[in-house]
């Protein structure tokens, strides 16, 4: 089985690390998060719960 030369490997290793910061930089700019913030109640709803042991 031929060996690979040490340049395949370091362009192999360029080629994924720039595959994965590529993939994680359009992960980051792509998402929107959807925020649900009602204007109505500000205070947070309370229910006292009876625990019964």
């Amino acid at each position: 089985m031929p060996q690979m030369a040490p340049m395949s490997w370091l362009m192999l290793f360029m080629f994924f690390s720039a595959m994965l910061l590529m993939i994680n930089m359009l992960n980051y700019y792509l998402y929107s998060p959807k925020m649900n913030i009602k204007k109505e109640s500000k205070e947070m709803s309370f229910k006292p719960s009876n625990w019964k042991w």
